[in-house]
């Protein structure tokens, strides 16, 4: 038996029908496959098998053809040799399309393997105004137990923020937010030498400062293109980049097509500047409209539209936690946003979010611990 994956052949054939499956297969991270030269022995297994991973199935001349999600890729291949036991080399072409599909994102010291789940990303402010926790944890070990809490909890990685950047911010000087961040930086880092550390700045020096002080990634709102020096520190270094699309610099017409072409640009300027394109991860700024959007109509477009982007390969960000929306379309308090962060958060990570930035690290894990599990749910009786 021979098996090969078709799904880019989709993209070539300009019928409606295949234009709209090849968007359909990258939207949703579904995956053709054909199998041809299947024995008489083999086929009704065969298209058992594919019937119990809901599988879409169509027999042809050569063979048959079948649509799977990719943890219904994984468990074929997973479980292809006690299947097809004659069949060896099918586990083996099996586990290379897996690995075709593969979404990793490598910032300094670690390579998160995210096409089969998603990380947590957790919030240590160390600011007075940031929009939920400002000004909660002011002393060192407020923080460190903080960030031990968040660690504990199931965090993959801990932000420190010292500038917010919330609607109607108060712009701080490079030293200052220095002054706020980096002996926090420098301590997390000697507490908790296993933790990866990211900060969320879009100023150089403290970039700067926080590479040196140990961070593994650098959350820029600005994208990384706006300055030079931005793209020559990144490609000095080795830290994963958060690059996020700032709305508020952007006045919309047709705003899903307009935010691909931004991604699709600024990723080409980045890896044109010798930086990694599997260091990158993009987010497309939840929370950043200009002063001409109301009633958070972009915030729900950005929720609604980031199966659009899967097709870039590259791990999106989820920021919705605890933010305005809810306060503005439900009237619900900061302290209150909990549970409705979270079915934000599912529906975005069902669409592909894979990087959940988030102030409550227990219950997020749990909430990613259950999704993925649900994506197991195959009967291979």
């Amino acid at each position: 038996m021979q098996i090969q994956e078709i799904t880019d052949q989709l993209q070539a054939t300009t019928d409606f029908q295949s234009q709209a499956l090849y968007q359909l297969t990258q939207q949703q991270r579904l995956v053709a496959l054909q199998f041809e030269s299947v024995s008489v022995a083999e086929q009704s297994k065969l298209q058992q098998r594919l019937r119990q991973l809901d599988a879409i199935i169509s027999q042809n001349d050569a063979g048959y053809n079948g649509l799977l999600t990719i943890p219904a890729l994984r468990l074929l291949a997973q479980h292809w040799s006690s299947w097809f036991p004659a069949q060896k080399a099918g586990e083996q072409a099996l586990k290379q399309i897996l690995a075709a599909h593969d979404l990793d994102w490598q910032v300094a010291g670690k390579r998160f393997k995210l096409r089969d789940t998603s990380i947590i990303y957790g919030i240590m402010n160390i600011t007075p105004d940031s929009f939920y926790d400002g000004g909660r944890y002011t002393t060192m070990d407020a923080i460190l137990a903080h960030v031990s809490e968040m660690l504990e909890a199931g965090a993959d990685v801990i932000e420190v923020n010292g500038q917010t950047t919330r609607p109607g911010y108060t712009e701080v000087t490079p030293d200052v937010e220095m002054e706020r961040t980096i002996p926090y930086v420098k301590a997390i880092a000697s507490h908790f030498p296993e933790a990866v550390l990211a900060i969320d700045t879009y100023k150089v020096p403290v970039m700067a400062a926080a590479i040196d002080a140990g961070v593994a990634i650098i959350n820029d709102v600005d994208g990384f293109t706006d300055e030079p020096a931005k793209l020559k520190l990144m490609a000095q270094s080795d830290v994963g980049l958060l690059t996020m699309l700032n709305g508020r610099h952007f006045d919309f017409k047709m705003m899903t097509e307009e935010e691909h072409q931004f991604f699709e640009d600024n990723l080409a300027a980045l890896t044109s500047a010798g930086i990694a394109r599997d260091r990158i991860a993009i987010d497309q700024g939840l929370g950043y409209a200009n002063d001409q959007v109301s009633n958070d109509d972009q915030d729900y477009v950005i929720m609604n539209n980031i199966d659009r982007f899967n097709d870039l390969n590259r791990p999106m960000m989820v920021a919705v936690s605890r933010k305005g929306y809810l306060a503005n379309l439900l009237g619900l308090k900061k302290d209150e946003r909990l549970p409705m962060t979270l079915v934000s958060e599912v529906a975005m990570i069902q669409k592909g979010g894979k990087i959940i930035r988030v102030h409550d690290v227990k219950e997020t894990r749990q909430m990613v611990t259950l999704l993925d599990r649900i994506s197991q749910g195959y009967w291979l009786a």
